[in-house]
């Protein structure tokens, strides 16, 4: 069974191709493009390099097409792309406009040019689908809730593979298991005693920190949309509710232009006023720029905060685990999330962290009580695999 995991972005367009065939996982060819202006073009050219590669026979030798989507009203988990599903999508436009837009479109052209081929979704808030409601709720009057007022996490996909792959290097299958089977048995799968805590840093472009308990997310930092929790990398993150209209009345903007300065001159980049890179702030700051290490203080706290609440959540933790871009990378960034914190049992190794590159490994010092780990993050892989299962299902 071959699934193509495809990811999609306004200009992009980049993709993963897995075979599990005779109850294996292979990924058999990664690639993409960048600055894509037809995108017809773009997946006839992808469809082109899978055949001259010798991936893919034909598009007959293809199970589905797989999508990380983000969200949708009224939909979550792994779902077929009917056209019902891609009108749920379009109505939350607003909450993800860098987002859902593009990869409606993007959809709608894959099944033009496959139309045979099964395409199918796996959406950002699956994995926050069965987290405790007092953790997910805002305290907002009923009609707003009803009307999808509330948090919703995203970075399901990733953080879904963290809590499966560090029960298995925590040695732990019996969680391992329970977090492979969430979505098909609805979190029910037993596990056993003491419990499983972990709690996931996806440090990247987009942040976010989910506490997981035996596998299932109690929460994740970000809420309604991707433009909460810590700041990202051109989006603002948390920001009290009043702050918008009282920019509005005294910029003299529109709700428009307030939208998107947050989006788009926010976050990381606005504070330092350097770069949405945390490269190119990571150097300024070490040149002495004082906005650049501003912009990583509030990173840094920002961090430690939604650890420190998770850590409350759950009555400690298990391990810590860093992973996406700057999390996978930046030892820099891990260091200093877990500084001063000792007391805690939180202890990193120096010489491991600093040696620790897009690998995993733990990092933590002999005498940390609580395990700090690097872990890559494999979404894509969560993806096809999550896919496969519904093709499955459905067959039987």
């Amino acid at each position: 069974m071959k699934i193509l995991v495809a990811n999609i972005g306004s200009t992009s367009l980049k993709w993963r191709l897995f075979d599990f065939a005779n109850g294996g996982e292979r990924l058999l060819h990664k690639g993409g493009f960048e600055r894509v202006a037809d995108y017809p073009k773009a997946i006839e050219d992808c469809l082109a390099q899978l055949r001259d590669a010798g991936a893919l026979a034909g598009e007959s030798d293809l199970a589905a097409v797989g999508f990380k989507t983000v969200i949708a009203k009224g939909v979550t988990g792994c779902v077929f792309l009917d056209e019902r599903v891609l009108a749920a999508m379009e109505a939350y436009n607003g909450i993800a406009p860098a987002h859902n837009p593009p990869y409606v479109t993007g959809i709608r052209l894959f099944r033009e040019r496959l139309p045979r081929v099964p395409l199918v979704g796996l959406f950002e808030t699956a994995f926050y689908q069965f987290a405790p409601e007092a953790m997910m709720r805002y305290a907002v009057p009923p009609s707003w809730h009803e009307i999808g007022v509330r948090r919703w996490g995203f970075h399901g996909a990733s953080h879904k593979y963290i809590a499966e792959r560090s029960a298995e290097l925590l040695g732990r299958p019996d969680v391992a298991e329970r977090v492979r089977r969430l979505y098909v048995e609805r979190g029910r799968t037993p596990v056993n005693d003491p419990p499983l805590r972990v709690i996931s840093c996806h440090l990247g472009g987009s942040s976010s920190v989910s506490g997981i308990r035996n596998g299932i997310a109690i929460g994740n930092s970000l809420g309604m949309s991707p433009q909460s929790g810590l700041p990202h990398n051109n989006r603002v993150g948390d920001l009290d509710a009043e702050a918008i209209p009282y920019a509005v009345r005294t910029l003299g903007i529109t709700l428009e232009e307030a939208q998107r300065q947050l989006s788009k001159e926010a976050g990381l980049k606005g504070l330092s006023g350097v770069s949405n890179d945390i490269r190119d702030i990571l150097e300024a700051a070490r040149q002495g720029n004082a906005n650049a290490q501003l912009a990583l203080d509030v990173f840094v706290a920002s961090a430690r905060h939604w650890i420190g609440a998770y850590l409350f959540e759950m009555g400690g933790a298990d391990a810590i685990v860093f992973t996406a871009g700057i999390g996978e990378n930046q030892s820099e960034i891990r260091a200093a999330i877990c500084a001063g914190l000792q007391g805690l049992g939180i202890e990193l190794d120096a010489a491991l962290n600093e040696a620790t590159r897009r690998t995993e490994a733990f990092i933590s010092s002999a005498a940390s009580r609580i395990k700090l780990m690097v872990i890559p993050t494999n979404e894509e892989l969560v993806v096809a695999r999550e896919t496969k299962r519904l093709l499955e299902t459905t067959k039987n």
